[in-house]
């Protein structure tokens, strides 16, 4: 039996797919015209109402129908001011979608040409739309919530484990995940009983069901969360005891920590969050198949401002 699982066909955005609908620059531009400005309908700063917009020849940009005022679909988007063309960062985010445990750096640089400066820069700002919502709260029977550490081997050489108050180096991560639903992960400065109740609090509605283990700091959390609170003994070597386990919870730990040390083996304090929204992005969309791809380029739409460029702004040609 072939255990292997495949995309279905409707969730399949192949290489091909991506050539034939994103083949140029101009393409790549039209798209989020259409997206910001359907028709060629955009507000005119200098008219003051709706006019309709053309494109003008040689520049990535649109001017009005009856003063000639021009707009850039790219103004308020990660593209804005960038020399590096439309679609290579479209390229960009379609590997970073269609692949589990993300490409590196690196990897773009070699597959694009562009430098390794660019690609890392490219990426950074893919990665500043993948943050879920900042209120985005979790709810159910089967709610799983743990913390990690992220940051290399402890101090008495092994990589698990918690660490002592020493190891400045250790970055500490919390993390909470509805069974076969979504999740949240985030770094915090540390797992104190007062920081983990507080983040139950931000990110759990009141009257769910929370798996933990038995680590001090979760004593407490029905009463102080409103819910309903169950603990696993892992400190007695006990796992699971009937539906009461933090097994997938960890699954996603193992899931992020190979995926960082196998593609970018080390990561700074100061860029790991961007990371952990990177893992969580796709892991909340892993139903998604390569479409994944299609809801990046939603939030690259949903962040554009629709800007005015004043007539004598120079604008870069491809």
């Amino acid at each position: 039996m072939n255990r292997r699982q495949t995309i279905p066909k409707h969730l399949r955005y192949t290489i091909n797919d991506f050539n034939a609908q994103f083949p140029d620059n101009d393409s790549c531009l039209e798209f989020l015209k259409e997206r910001q400005f359907p028709n060629g309908m955009a507000h005119c700063e200098k008219c003051g109402i709706e006019r309709k917009h053309h494109r003008v020849t040689g520049r990535p940009a649109y001017a009005c129908d009856y003063c000639g005022s021009m707009i850039s679909p790219m103004a308020g988007t990660i593209f804005e001011k960038s020399s590096t063309s439309l679609r290579l960062w479209f390229y960009a985010m379609y590997l970073m979608a269609s692949t589990r445990c993300g490409i590196s750096a690196k990897q773009i640089q070699r597959e694009t040409g562009v430098t390794y400066k660019t690609a890392w820069r490219m990426f950074r700002q893919i990665r500043t739309l993948l943050a879920e919502n900042a209120d985005m709260q979790l709810e159910g029977s089967s709610i799983e919530m743990d913390e990690s550490y992220f940051g290399g081997r402890n101090r008495r050489g092994s990589k698990r484990g918690r660490p002592n108050s020493a190891e400045s180096h250790k970055q500490c991560v919390v993390g909470i995940v509805e069974r076969k639903g979504r999740a949240i992960v985030m770094t915090s400065e540390n797992a104190t009983r007062a920081n983990l109740h507080r983040i139950a609090q931000e990110r759990i509605l009141p009257e769910s069901t929370v798996f933990t283990d038995d680590w001090q700091g979760y004593g407490g959390l029905a009463e102080a969360a409103n819910v309903t609170h169950k603990r696993i003994n892992h400190s007695e070597k006990i796992y699971v005891m009937g539906d009461i386990h933090t097994q997938t919870v960890d699954g996603l730990w193992s899931l992020i920590k190979r995926g960082l040390g196998g593609v970018y083996h080390q990561v700074s304090k100061k860029y790991l969050q961007t990371y952990l929204d990177e893992y969580t992005f796709r892991y909340n969309r892993r139903d998604q198949g390569n479409l994944i791809f299609t809801s990046i380029l939603e939030r690259v739409c949903g962040k554009a401002a629709k800007q005015t460029v004043p007539a004598d702004r120079e604008i870069p040609v491809w």
